[in-house]
């Protein structure tokens, strides 16, 4: 038998690979250590009991849970109503944007009508224009709707849920119909055979089959609506009507009076249902079409 090979014996590429693996985790070290650097900064600054930045460079100097109470009991600003009022919308507009995208795109996969193909330009040309610029178009058509119908006006949480679901509608179905293409139509087919219409095929086949795309659909719906700023500060004028991004940005929009260390607490607060919704639908997530069709 030959004696081992000694490192100068080595092929290059092998006498490199420990020191590609050192830089690797070396730059994962450093890309971990710069994303976690905010975070850790914020917490700090939530746990600091003097409701000011002062002295936060230095993290977790001073550590106390005065800047949580002082948000939960305040009387002037109404955290768990703002709280509450995301919960609801995001979720409410998460779910409808996953029904609404998933019926939308099982339309335009497996069905063939008049105005297909330029339906599906038209959503992907529409995502091109940014939000701003239908700001002063939605608080005008929100506000004579409003007139009629009051329910769905200005300053209401489902003229705010109607103007998300149109926004996202074209960018969820276009996600969805690339990912329908993929299920065979073979097993649509099979099912039709058996006296399956198109609503028993997509509740009972379809769906189960395109779980991950749903699943990423609804976070990305919800996170969306949950920090969204911009649209939410228009339609939403009553306090106990706003959100928590919009009642966040109150608590500091004075600089005289704004109490920052309540300020990270509840942005450390907000981050806990997207936190918790993404790890419920983490398996979702990651789990493939052959998976889903196995089972």
């Amino acid at each position: 038998m030959s004696a081992p090979a000694t490192r100068a014996h080595l092929p290059r590429s092998r006498r490199r690979r420990p020191m590609r693996t050192l830089a690797k985790h070396a730059a994962a070290i450093v890309a971990s250590a710069f994303a976690l650097f905010p975070l850790l900064y914020v917490l700090s600054a939530a746990l600091n009991p003097t409701g000011t930045l002062t002295g936060s460079n230095e993290l977790f100097k001073s550590v106390g849970l005065d800047s949580f109470t002082r948000l939960v009991t305040s009387d002037q600003y109404p955290f768990l109503t703002w709280f509450k009022n995301s919960l609801i919308i995001g979720l409410t507009t998460a779910a409808l944007s996953v029904f609404l995208g998933a019926l939308a795109a099982y339309a335009f996969s497996r069905m063939r009508f008049v105005g297909r193909r330029p339906g599906l330009l038209g959503l992907v040309l529409v995502q091109m224009f940014p939000q701003l610029l239908a700001v002063v178009a939605i608080f005008i058509l929100l506000t004579e709707i409003g007139e009629i119908f009051p329910a769905i006006g200005l300053n209401t949480h489902a003229g705010l849920i109607s103007v998300y679901l149109g926004a996202a509608l074209g960018v969820n179905t276009y996600l969805m119909y690339g990912f329908f293409n993929t299920v065979p139509k073979e097993l649509d087919e099979a099912a039709m055979i058996d006296g399956a219409g198109h609503a028993r095929v997509f509740f009972t086949i379809i769906l189960r089959l395109v779980t991950p795309i749903l699943a990423v659909v609804a976070l990305l719906s919800f996170i969306a609506t949950f920090n969204d700023f911009v649209i939410a500060s228009v339609v939403l004028i009553d306090a106990d009507q706003q959100t928590l991004a919009v009642g966040l940005y109150r608590m500091v929009s004075n600089p005289n009076y704004a109490d920052w260390s309540a300020f990270a607490a509840g942005a450390v607060l907000a981050a806990i249902p997207v936190v918790a919704l993404f790890l419920f639908l983490q398996r979702y997530i990651v789990g493939g079409l052959t998976a889903g069709a196995v089972k």
